[in-house]
């Protein structure tokens, strides 16, 4: 084998050589019939470790240096990447190579510079949404159309260069990522399909051998059923599976929600070892389980929460020093108290990673027993915590931090709206809204904007971005069925509690960071500047003067330039778009977004399992340990523990979106429907030669106003201009606003169409 390996790489460092296939490879080397089976496998060894690269038709050629077509520090076309594929709307994906495999760590790729891979919907295979794929680089560079497109990609001038782009093709898919197929379930004789809901995936022929006999058995045809794929390896070809579970039929009230759960096999029941687990530990807290700890449950401690809130795992206190400073306690609900290394309680919560917060429903990590009560920091009741209290001087810095186990008894349950109210009313309103409250607490709260506000300063001083945002929730019925949409700002109450817990996070990060401690940290890396330029040209199209945003400075400038307008949740949506998404890692690379360089998950571990693992580690480093401390894994587990739920997370942040998604789908499509109609303030966002992009600014939604539904006369695209011109000087462009109504929402496509009012031009 190794002569054959020389004789190869001999061959193809001639100047005279030709790209060969393996056929002409086993003529030139003057191979034996027996001797092929070794030439293909060292062919396909060279071309893994990206020592060559598979070209047209299938032959071989060296891989460029690096430092060529690609640029400095990146490879050639050939290389072979491993990770997952995520697709978009048009049927086009990106795939996002995992960052701890050895086989992209041996490509020579610059994952840095090129963080993601473009993969064309005719190159990806049987690939669906979140599979598990190995993808071929085959080109690096911009595709050769750009060269030579005009119009509004070059009209602004000073427009950056277009970003180089890696692309490739699914090679060969490794796993599965979508857990079930939902669709509709039809049964003709001896033959039965499943049309999916996902109009990108063609219709799933079920295995004869699995259906049942008796079209009375099993499921009936228009039921909603999952379905597991046994066999798709030709996407010209139908695949074939098997029904797995019956979801019942598509006016059930609830069944559009399941089956996004089953879609990304996400799971709301628990097995009955984890219930019984939870279980055992009883409703309260024992006198045995407060021992050793602080004892906080004389002092001021409070919870601050949105107003439909299950599960309380954060609570604070504030107290005003002699020297101006603050003492600020933040106590986090002590899950590692309850779910210990190893138990069914444990394996379960790592496997879902996170809990899952749906349109309508909590899919959470742990059981309810335990998240929504033992672990819960209720008001009224004795509760374990973790603590870390923080010196913090009176310019905001923190002068010392340390952590202990407590035991809290929350004195109030406060809902962001009311300390909005306590914060930005008088007094005497106050008085009023709350006549029974101890002062104190009223004061306390006064005293802890002071600080957070002061914190907040700090943080974007220090080169934070602002990308808070307010949000939109569907208000549903028992069945269901929305009735309304709620609005709710991102303001001072929320604020309070997020500063608090950025603080906190970080403290724990740096104590955990200075004494050598395996962990888990919450990571967001510097963004590519080709991506940030193509950003710019976004926010020159609104009309700004963007800078140069490889400087953070100036992508603060400009999201300080939108604050407050009508286009401020396009520019911070581009802006996300643009950046790396946070994962979690077993190293403390920093975090892009919050400008910290140590940052950790500490707050939430009721319902995320990196502040589990973190709360463990933590337990060496407190003031009062634990007997008998929980083990931490050993650094290469923990890799891929922070590789996982940095999967599950985002599977669970993709449900969550497309959950929403239907909910406020399905309020448009009623309120197309109604004889007075609710009308939209809209803006245009982008101009196409098929009608205007608008969104819905109060709803944050996204449709189309068709060229068919313009007012009447003639109306030309200005492809250069970005806009249509019409009869008596009438122009539509971007940024222009106009009150819209619903004209008709495609369900089965997920798109929304607008119609202008009479009032519109």
């Amino acid at each position: 084998m190794k002569n054959l390996r020389e004789r190869i790489r001999s061959m193809m460092k001639s100047p005279d050589y030709r790209p060969l296939n393996k056929s002409e490879f086993a003529r030139a080397l003057s191979l034996k019939p027996n001797e092929r089976s070794e030439l293909r496998a060292e062919l396909l060894r060279l071309e893994n470790k990206g020592r060559i690269v598979r070209g047209k038709k299938g032959r071989f050629s060296l891989r460029e240096k690096s430092g060529g077509k690609g640029g400095k520090g990146t490879s050639a076309p050939g290389a072979l990447l491993i990770g997952t594929l995520r697709f978009q709307n048009s049927g086009h994906a990106w795939f996002y190579p995992d960052a701890n495999d050895s086989t992209n760590e041996a490509a020579g790729m610059d994952l840095k510079k090129f963080s993601r891979i473009f993969v064309s919907s005719t190159k990806t295979s049987t690939a669906m949404n979140g599979d598990h794929v190995a993808v071929r680089v085959d080109r690096i560079g911009q595709p050769d159309w750009t060269k030579h497109r005009k119009g509004r990609n070059q009209k602004a001038a000073g427009m950056a260069k277009p970003a180089d782009e890696a692309a490739g093709y699914v090679e060969k898919i490794i796993s599965r990522g979508m857990a079930r197929i939902i669709g509709t379930y039809f049964r003709q004789g001896k033959f039965a399909h499943v049309q999916p809901n996902d109009l990108k995936i063609p219709d799933v022929n079920i295995e004869r051998n699995s259906l049942p006999r008796d079209k009375k058995d099993g499921p009936k045809s228009g039921q909603i059923v999952a379905v597991e794929l046994t066999r798709w390896d030709n996407p010209n070809s139908k695949p074939l599976g098997r029904v797995t579970e019956v979801l019942g039929w598509p006016d059930t009230p609830g069944i559009d929600m399941l089956a996004i759960v089953h879609k990304h096999g996400l799971r709301d029941e628990f097995p009955d070892q984890v219930l019984d687990e939870a279980k055992a530990f009883g409703n309260s807290v024992s006198k045995n389980d407060t021992v050793d700890r602080d004892d906080w449950r004389d002092l001021p401690v409070i919870t601050i929460d949105p107003h439909d809130a299950k599960d309380f795992d954060d609570a604070i206190s504030v107290q005003k020093m002699s020297n101006g400073g603050w003492q600020l306690a933040v106590h986090i609900a002590d899950v590692s108290h309850y779910v210990k290394p190893g138990s069914a309680l444990d394996k379960e919560a790592r496997e879902r990673g996170n809990s899952t917060y749906m349109a309508d429903r909590v899919l959470p990590m742990i059981p309810r027993e335990l998240s929504n009560h033992l672990c819960s920091l209720m008001p009224g009741v004795d509760r374990l915590t973790q603590c870390c209290l923080m010196k913090i001087n009176k310019e905001g810095q923190i002068r010392s931090s340390r952590f202990t186990r407590a035991v809290i008894h929350s004195g109030r349950r406060f809902t962001y709206e009311q300390v909005q109210d306590i914060l930005t009313k008088p007094d005497r309103e106050t008085s009023k809204l709350f006549p029974d409250e101890d002062p104190k607490i009223i004061a306390m709260l006064h005293e802890a904007w002071s600080l957070a506000s002061l914190l907040r300063k700090r943080r974007f001083e220090n080169g934070a971005l602002d990308l808070d945002m307010a949000e939109v929730n569907v208000l549903l019925n028992d069945e269901g069925t929305p009735t309304d949409i709620v609005k709710s700002e991102y303001n001072e109450s929320h604020q309070l509690i997020e500063e608090f817990m950025l603080v906190a996070n970080e403290a724990t990060a740096k104590t955990l960071k200075n004494r050598s401690q395996n962990t888990i940290y919450r990571i967001h890396e510097d963004p590519d500047p080709d991506r940030l330029n193509e950003y710019a040209e976004l926010a020159r199209l609104h009309g700004y003067k963007p800078g140069n945003l490889t400087n953070k400075k100036h992508i603060q400038q400009l999201l300080n330039d939108a604050k407050g307008s009508i286009e401020e949740h396009a520019i911070k949506i581009g802006l996300l778009k643009s950046l790396k998404r946070a994962a979690y890692f077993q190293d403390p690379l920093g975090h892009y977004g919050l400008s910290k360089a140590n940052y950790c998950h500490f707050t939430s571990p009721i319902r995320r399992y990196a502040d589990l693992v973190v709360h463990r580690g933590l337990q060496r480093n407190l003031g009062n340990p634990p007997k008998h401390l929980d083990k931490t894994p050993p650094p290469g587990e923990i890799a891929q523990i922070a590789l996982h739920i940095s999967e599950t997370e985002r599977t669970s942040a993709e449900a969550e979106n497309e959950s929403r998604r239907l909910k406020m789908l399905q309020y448009l499509h009623i309120c197309s429907l109604k004889e007075d109609p609710p009308v939209f303030n809209t803006v245009v966002t982008d101009v196409r030669h098929f009608g205007l992009f608008v969104e819905a600014i109060d709803i944050m939604t996204k449709g189309l106003i068709k060229t068919e539904d313009f007012p009447e006369g003639e109306w030309r695209f200005e492809e250069n201009l970005v806009r249509f011109t019409g009869p008596h000087g009438k122009k539509f462009t971007v940024g222009e606003q106009y009150p819209c109504l619903v004209a008709n929402v495609d369900m089965e496509r997920q798109m929304v169409d607008f119609k202008f009012t009479e009032a519109s031009p």
